[in-house]
């Protein structure tokens, strides 16, 4: 059983919005926070305030590789803006994020949920699979 009782944030980094999701204190199970839309300045510092506000030292971003496994621009992108979030003070981590917004998209679907509905959903929904994807691989 995990004992850390420290919460993690995971973050869907997309070019509009950053979908926001933060793990129980316990670090077993991901929840949706809200998904925040870009203004291009200070979104690193946003994105910080909202790990302070949580609580979480650590967060997790979904890095974008290709299907083949290899980084293309998209990742490098991830990685830049994670550059800016680890120098205001927080430990960075990635975690493969391929097909996470498909299978929220599916997950929506699935649900009935409306087009206009899920656009506001979606990034916070892709978020809550990264970081269960790696709260999971941390679980003894």
């Amino acid at each position: 059983m995990n004992m850390y009782m420290i919460r993690v944030m995971g973050i869907d980094i997309g070019e509009k919005r950053i979908g926001i999701a933060a793990s129980d204190l316990l670090g077993m199970t991901a929840q949706g926070i809200e998904t925040y839309t870009r203004t291009g300045q200070g979104d690193a510092a946003y994105i910080a305030g909202k790990a302070k506000e949580l609580g979480a030292k650590t967060v997790v971003a979904g890095l974008p590789l290709n299907m083949n496994g290899s980084e293309g621009p998209a990742a490098e992108k991830a990685r830049a803006f994670m550059r800016e979030v680890e120098a205001l003070g927080l430990d960075v981590k990635f975690q493969d994020e391929r097909l996470t917004t498909v299978s929220a998209e599916r997950t929506l679907l699935e649900a009935d949920v409306s087009r206009k509905k899920r656009r506001q959903v979606i990034d916070k929904l892709a978020a809550v699979y990264i970081l269960q994807a790696y709260l999971d691989t941390r679980k003894v």
